[in-house]
């Protein structure tokens, strides 16, 4: 393998670690301002907050890693349609979705990384 910094490649495992902690505290911000800032939260809005509180918390943790990463890809997909079918589409908001979609998926393809619960045997 050709590669600019050989000795970078022995810290791969890092990536996935540092994707779970960016999409984590994303999620578990939207779940707190979900659950406590919104001003009336539908009951929709209240369980979408609880699931991505827990789907968050468990990707921290890296504890079922994949699992949650793939609901959260599902969330995410439903988000961009919706603004898709708004005629928002690349802008701002649905690009960042884009990039969290992408984390996501990365996450359900290479797994946790390390210091995580559910590392792969």
């Amino acid at each position: 393998m050709l590669s600019v910094f050989p000795s970078l490649l022995s810290w791969q495992e890092l990536s996935p670690l540092l994707i779970r902690l960016v999409l984590g505290a994303v999620l578990i911000h939207w779940a707190y301002r979900g659950l406590f800032r919104a001003t009336s939260p539908s009951v929709y809005l209240k369980a979408l907050a609880v699931i991505e509180a827990i789907a968050g918390i468990l990707i921290v943790l890296g504890l079922w890693t994949q699992v949650a990463a793939a609901a959260v890809a599902i969330d995410l997909v439903v988000r961009i349609v919706e603004r898709v079918t708004k005629k928002a589409f690349l802008t701002d908001g649905v690009n960042y979705y884009l990039v969290l979609l992408v984390l996501a998926l990365s996450l359900l393809v290479t797994g946790a990384g390390w210091w995580a619960f559910d590392l792969s045997l």
